[in-house]
């Protein structure tokens, strides 16, 4: 599995979004704050939730600038409550006043994405689903995404096109067929220095039959089966292969999946439907 969480894929994520907010240059404090002036800041929270993106924000503090001094209060993790306070940076006030929109941006939608996956896999308690993330994340982002969701509890899912081969809907109708789908990705596959875990999608029942028929794949996905089909598909499959669902699977209905006996289910809504943590850095 990809490592996104590798120093370097760390570095060049925060020097990218720092060069896209900074710029030539932070102008409204280059302006009107002297460059010698120090100063204190307090991230606050005012919301309720999960906390997610402190170790994100360190990074990106010490990128901005290494003398900054950061004291951290609460853990990613944590659930947090209104009036509490996650950290405390002092330093450069210029430094401080360039992190802040960056730390705040990642650490509020992280927080936001991980007190959601948290409460969806509250929900899978007791059954032996595993939650999982999706690629539907947002462009340049994805790394901080998949981060919160890991934090939140889930399990993160491939992390890009390169690190799985995953035959949905669309290859399969694009190769030919199941049949001519499996065939090309093992081939493929067989050529490769480092050869990939191998899923396929099956829509129904009969495209089920026909790769059971055929095997040699890792994962089996079960897309929009309900419950019910779910239980019955994962009872003919019988342990040969590990199996996930997915599909339109929210709140009310995880439970019922969940307690299909599937080892996986994938919920986009993780990261594309979330409401963002409010936090605060104010000058103390």
């Amino acid at each position: 599995m990809f490592n996104y969480l590798e120093p370097s894929y760390l570095h060049a994520f925060i020097q990218s979004a720092l060069a896209e907010d900074i710029g030539s240059g932070d102008h409204t404090s280059l302006s009107t704050v002297p460059a010698e002036a120090k100063g204190a800041a307090q991230l606050l929270v005012k919301d309720r939730g999960v906390m997610a993106g402190v170790e994100l924000s360190l990074l990106i503090f010490k990128e901005v600038d290494p003398a900054l001094q950061v004291n951290v209060f609460i853990q990613d993790g944590t659930w947090i409550e209104p009036g509490q306070i996650v950290l405390e940076v002092s330093g450069s006030s210029q430094s401080i006043l360039k992190a802040e929109r960056l730390v705040l941006n990642c650490m509020q939608r992280m927080s936001g994405i991980a007190t959601k996956t948290r409460s969806m896999v509250q929900i899978l308690e007791g059954t032996r689903a595993k939650l999982l993330d999706t690629r539907k994340t947002t462009p340049n982002f994805r790394l901080a995404e998949k981060w919160a969701c890991k934090i939140g509890g889930a399990v993160n899912h491939r992390y890009g096109l390169f690190d799985m081969i995953l035959i949905k809907d669309n290859h399969v109708d694009f190769a030919g067929g199941i049949k001519d789908a499996l065939e090309k990705a093992f081939a493929y596959n067989a050529q490769l220095p480092n050869p990939l875990p191998v899923e396929i999608e099956v829509r129904n029942e009969a495209e089920l039959d026909e790769v059971l028929a055929i095997g040699g794949v890792q994962r089996i996905m079960l897309d929009n089966f309900s419950p019910e089909r779910l239980r019955a598909a994962i009872r003919k499959i019988d342990g040969r292969f590990v199996t996930e669902a997915s599909g339109g699977i929210n709140e009310t209905t995880l439970r019922a999946y969940g307690e299909t006996g599937v080892d996986y289910i994938s919920v986009g809504a993780l990261t594309h439907q979330m409401k963002s943590l409010d936090l605060s850095l104010k000058a103390k």
